[in-house]
């Protein structure tokens, strides 16, 4: 609350909108209020290019270059390279896009983005829907790439229409041709305009599991099975988790709803041992999947149905007591998150969080084993009878359009100049900064370096969720577990 109310009379004091907690996961509401084709933006978080599934340029970067920007001071970037990927063909009926930016995790590792654009083209984007391909831009950060962005497509003129931004739609479909796709010589010879060309084929590309300890270890499906065992990993899944700014559209909890009620109508729920939580990526998303029957198909096999949040994607979840967690035991979790690092989810180093799709985490909750798969294994009904699930269905968007949800989660706007924002002296959360001494325009020198870093380091690494977020506003606070993820050389 200390938190809150802080970040609201700061809002109120210099003009910012303000959504209150509850209200959703920043990303989603970008992406469902603000983000347009064509635009730049900077955001200062790692998943930020979440927005690039709406052809806009978001950027995720560190506190001082958001604050150059909104100090009107020009923001500077090392010219990017521009990895292309082109897209072939259509996903199957169990693919989801989250395979397309797993797979290439895979290929790429966490550094092989590192200093790059990721641009996607080829025949194949089309097939995909906004939510989609907002869902491959977020994980861009996965393998260290400055941003990735699609060009301009009809199923992002279909998603702005949904979210009330019809005349966004009509002004980029003027401009589409012109400046929001590839130009037609990029497309004939991609080799020619990109650094560097990787080529997917959706069509054979099969559901992955990416981890553990790392978003770029790369396993199929079809080999999971076997990998379990050869690797040694904890087959039994003790939690199932949908969610997280990468995973909570419409069209992600629809088909997985469908798996939930083949389920039900068999008298199956999920498998004993295994806790399957959802968490919306927003009020309105909450509000739509409530309306729709989605939040009943989950809590009828069995379901908690989380706040508007992150969750346990940052660890924001009740798991201190369970005795994986409390004894440090090994065991394994599969999520739709973008991130698994070791103890980022709930504190246990010895927790796997395996990365994968909506529809796959679906199949881990039945079926309680990594091994399980929902795609080709049977499941045993309440009359012992098998069966195999059918693939997924869902809608793209909410056929009777997204409901409003609670009205008190709609941003405020509320412009208070002389409004005092509350900082306690005594706060662990919140310190009060001083202004530092002016710099006399002289280069540093015979200054002192305090770590030189081997191996990984992502923003996990330099500042870790989870239990740690409680200082990201007290700096003394924060230093000190600043890099404790990291290696010191």
């Amino acid at each position: 609350r200390e938190i809150y109310e802080f970040l609201q009379a700061a809002s109120q004091r210099y003009g910012i909108a303000f959504w209150r907690p509850g209200s959703g996961i920043i990303h989603q509401l970008v992406l469902e209020n603000y983000a347009a084709p064509g635009t730049l933006m900077l955001g200062t978080d790692s998943h930020t290019p979440n927005a690039g599934g709406l052809g806009m340029l978001a950027i995720g970067v560190g506190g001082a270059d958001a604050v150059d920007a909104m100090a009107d001071i020009p923001w500077e970037l090392k010219a990017p390279r521009v990895l292309g990927v082109q897209l072939r063909g259509k996903l199957h009926e169990w693919g989801n896009p989250k395979d397309v930016i797993l797979a290439l995790a895979g290929k790429l590792t966490v550094r092989g983005g590192t200093g790059s654009i990721i641009e996607y083209f080829g025949d194949g984007v089309n097939s995909l829907s906004c939510t989609g391909m907002a869902t491959i831009c977020n994980m861009g950060a996965e393998v260290g790439a400055t941003t990735s962005v699609f060009p301009y497509t009809p199923s992002m003129a279909r998603y702005l229409a949904a979210t009330q931004r019809a005349a966004i739609a009509t002004a980029a479909d003027a401009q589409q041709a012109s400046y929001l796709s590839a130009d037609a010589q990029v497309a004939a010879d991609p080799a020619k305009y990109y650094d560097e060309v990787i080529d997917i084929d959706l069509s054979t590309l099969e559901p992955g599991y990416n981890g553990p300890f790392t978003p770029d270890l790369y396993t199929p499906r079809s080999k999971m099975s076997d990998t379990v065992k050869t690797e040694g990993w904890s087959d039994k899944v003790s939690a199932a988790l949908i969610g997280s700014c990468t995973n909570s559209s419409y069209q992600d909890l629809s088909r997985a709803a469908s798996l939930a009620r083949q389920a039900s109508a068999r008298g199956l729920r999920v498998a004993e041992g295994t806790e399957f939580l959802v968490s919306p990526g927003s009020e309105q998303i909450r509000a739509t999947m409530e309306r729709d029957g989605i939040q009943e198909a989950f809590e009828a096999i069995g379901a908690k149905v989380l706040a508007n949040a992150c969750g346990p994607c940052i660890g924001q979840w009740n798991r201190d007591e369970n005795p994986v967690v409390k004894n440090k035991e090994t065991n394994s979790i599969v999520s739709s998150f973008n991130r698994n690092f070791r103890a980022r989810n709930d504190g246990n180093p010895n927790t796997m969080n395996f990365l994968t799709s909506p529809e796959m985490v679906l199949g881990a909750a039945l079926g309680g084993r990594l091994s399980f798969n929902p795609m080709t294994d049977s499941l045993v009904d309440a009359k012992g009878q098998s069966f195999k699930l059918e693939p997924p269905s869902g809608d793209e968007l909410p056929t009777r359009g997204y409901a409003t949800g609670r009205t008190e989660y709609e941003p405020l706007l509320d412009h208070q100049p002389s409004k005092p924002i509350p900082i306690s002296p005594s706060s662990t959360r919140l310190q009060t900064l001083e202004a530092f001494v002016p710099w006399n325009g002289q280069e540093f020198s015979n200054t002192r370096v305090l770590v030189t870093v081997q191996g990984k380091c992502t923003t996990d690494h330099i500042s870790a969720a989870g239990k740690w977020l409680k200082y990201k506003g007290h700096l003394e606070n924060l230093a000190r577990n600043t890099l404790i993820g990291a290696a010191n050389a």
